[in-house]
């Protein structure tokens, strides 16, 4: 991985991070929460792929999708308040 993508990846991670809390404290639901920061976290993935394509990395991004896809689906299901 190039350092370019690696901090990148690290920056998008630490903005996902801030967006999540910021949406926690405004919205007071974690659900939303962890939908934006595993949109983040995917998108950190990718550029890590496009980095090191290893098949760890590419496993790794598949499983933050795999618990995005649970997440938004548990959003669908809730009721509202």
């Amino acid at each position: 991985m190039t350092t370019a993508t690696h901090w990148a990846a690290l920056a998008v991670t630490a903005f996902g991070l801030v967006s999540a809390a910021v949406v926690l404290v405004a919205a007071r639901r974690l659900m939303p929460a962890l939908a934006v920061l595993l949109d983040f976290l995917i998108a950190a993935g990718l550029l890590r792929l496009a980095g090191d394509p290893a098949w760890d990395t590419v496993a790794a991004a598949a499983a933050v999708v795999a618990v995005r896809k649970l997440v938004t689906a548990g959003l669908r299901l809730s009721p509202p308040r």
